[in-house]
């Protein structure tokens, strides 16, 4: 899954800029569904229907990851921007980006005063991002604007995926995990489900705009109907020694199962159905409760007349950075488990709150 992850996470698509992924699996998915449509938002919706009845199951991540955008260009040919998602302002300094224009991508740097200016700077201030500037190496507005840079241009972090020290440790680093590792866990799914034998139909929905208000999923949920659904995101572990961590959630332990999150509370028959497959099945996990976070589940959950949801959480260090890390083993444990749980559904499953 490395391979298909590396390819995702390079794919240029902050919230509402999701155009290079969206085509990308689109094309990607057709030979693995027997329908694909992308709606307007640019949501991919891939149906699969297995060869006996059973419910209608959604499983979903988002596409889009976090990212910035050009508001203004200076006459000296720096750029001022704003963010797209959530970012932690302390992060921004000397980091390397990619600027999408209409001629191809540029490489920006977040710029930042030299060290030697530090003793006359408060060397504790943390400045906002609308008091930052990207570098294009343009020296006026009419050298950038000459580049392709116009206001509204999507940026996202310059960073490629490579293995962290090195294949040994089984982790990997780069942008857009959350969530390409999410796309990925699915599409790994949908490939080794190709000719499977399973109940039901499978609803596949690749989201947009999720880092600024799940607003793809509120859109593509309710233009289907479905019995159940698993969302697939990443998660913040607390295994570092910071002082607000709890060590609660761990790289390297296992998928995380869902019990809440601020936007959802995971349904008990689904998270119950989840907690049973991985045990007959040897899958590790570890059971999230952090309010900290919260997934295009939260959206699907309330669509329609209500969607029994559980989510599968692939723990993840350093988020919405140009460094986050993943453990492989996770990221196939979330697929295994993923996988299973569809194949163990039958057509008498009923998800019911009592």
């Amino acid at each position: 899954m490395f391979q298909l992850l590396k390819t995702l996470s390079s794919l240029h698509g902050p919230c509402g800029f999701e155009q290079p992924v969206t085509t990308w699996i689109k094309d990607t998915l057709q030979d693995l569904a027997d329908d694909v449509r992308v709606d307007a938002l640019g949501n991919v919706i891939a149906r699969k229907k297995g060869k006996k009845n059973g419910p209608k199951t959604i499983i979903t991540a988002h596409m889009d990851e976090v990212g910035f955008i050009v508001k203004k260009i200076e006459n000296n040919g720096l750029i001022r921007f704003e963010k797209l998602g959530g970012h932690d302002d302390r992060i921004l300094l000397a980091q390397k980006v990619q600027i999408r224009t209409r001629k191809g991508l540029l490489t920006g740097v977040i710029g930042t005063m030299s060290a030697h200016f530090v003793k006359f700077d408060d060397p504790m201030k943390v400045r906002n991002h609308r008091q930052l500037y990207i570098d294009v190496g343009a020296s006026s507005k009419e050298a950038a604007q000459s580049l392709g840079i116009e206001i509204g241009n999507p940026i996202t972090w310059a960073s490629s995926i490579d293995f962290l020290g090195n294949e040994t440790t089984g982790k990997i680093v780069g942008k857009g995990f959350d969530d390409r590792a999410g796309c990925a866990v699915i599409i790994q799914t949908l490939q080794e489900l190709k000719d499977a034998d399973f109940h039901g139909e499978i609803i596949a929905i690749f989201t947009v705009q999720e880092e600024v208000g799940l607003r793809g999923a509120k859109v593509a949920a309710e233009s289907v109907e479905a019995d159940l659904a698993i969302a697939i995101d990443t998660t913040a572990v607390s295994d570092t020694p910071e002082e607000t961590m709890d060590q609660s959630l761990s790289l390297g332990k296992g998928t995380g199962i869902k019990i809440i999150d601020f936007s959802l509370i995971a349904h008990p028959a689904v998270k119950e159905k989840l907690v049973v497959v991985a045990e007959e099945h040897n899958i590790s996990f570890q059971y999230e409760v952090f309010p900290g976070i919260g997934t295009d589940g939260g959206a699907v959950s309330l669509a329609n007349k209500g969607i029994p949801t559980g989510v599968l959480s692939i723990p993840s260090r350093y988020a919405h950075s140009p460094v986050e890390v993943i453990d492989v083993e996770d990221l196939e444990a979330t697929k295994e488990l993923l996988k299973q749980f569809i194949l163990a559904v039958d057509e008498r499953e009923e998800f019911l709150f009592i």
